[in-house]
Formats: structure tokens, sequence, C-alpha cells
């Protein structure tokens, strides 16, 4: 495995709480998944929640060496979160083309937070192997 790209990112989640209340489901709605919605808002912590995955969502972007460019939707990309409780990655629609096409077979992900503030950290690795990217990818279904 080779490593393509590592990103970061920080927010606190009074920032994230403040978008909530404001602008509500239209929000909520534009960032993240129906997977995301209903896990987040199922935590008892759901605030930090929603800003872990917003932190991760950036984190991965700048992983990819995209950043935010035409074509590049928060609903492209969904956190979804094993029987354990750790993050991974499902991509869909620009994310996904962009990391096809750099050669990004895997994404990884760890979330952390406290009381104010989320953090999160993206590693995008290339594997190099000859068989189609699109059967490496767990794809983020649009329905």
């Amino acid at each position: 495995m080779d490593i393509f790209g590592i990103g970061t990112d920080i927010t606190s989640c009074e920032r994230i709480g403040r978008m909530i209340e404001r602008h509500g489901d239209y929000f909520l709605t534009r960032v993240y998944t129906d997977w995301e919605l209903e896990y987040c808002r199922g935590r008892k912590q759901f605030r930090e929640s929603f800003t872990g995955r917003w932190c991760a969502k950036e984190a991965i972007l700048k992983a990819l060496g995209t950043g935010w460019i035409r074509g590049i939707a928060w609903r492209d990309m969904e956190i979804r979160a094993l029987p354990t409780g750790a993050p991974y990655v499902l991509l869909g629609g620009g994310v996904l083309e962009a990391a096809l096409l750099h050669g990004v077979s895997e994404i990884q992900v760890s979330i952390s937070h406290c009381d104010t503030h989320a953090t999160a950290m993206a590693l995008a690795l290339r594997n190099g192997l000859e068989f189609p990217m699109e059967k490496r990818f767990e794809r983020l279904d649009k329905s």
C-alpha cells in the first residue's frame, strides 16, 4: 500500500450545533446522508457525532487533494460505523470519481471528540492492484 494523501480537520461542536439550530433540516439533509442522520440522532452526544462526521468529510477531501470543487457534494461521502464503533467510509458521485482518478483504493478515517471539539484524520491509500478500482470501493447508494 502506498499513501496518496492525508487530511485532518478540527471543528467546534458549538459551531455545528448552531448550524443545526439555525438551519435545521435544510442544513442536516444537505450535509448528511439518511444513514448518518439516523445514526447521529440516535446518539446521546448527537451534536458531537454530527461534528465528527463533518470533520471526517473535510479530512477526506484534504486527503484526496480536491477541496470543495465543482462536482463534489457533502452527501458524496458517508461515514458509517462498524458494530465495534469504528468508522468506515462509503463514497459516491464526484468524490468517488476523484478517488478513482487518483488510483485511491481505500480511505481510512479516525474520529475523536470531546464536549467542545471534534477532530478527524483521513488516510487515502493506493494498493496498485490491476483489477478495476470500482470493485475495491464500497459504493454509496444514492437511492
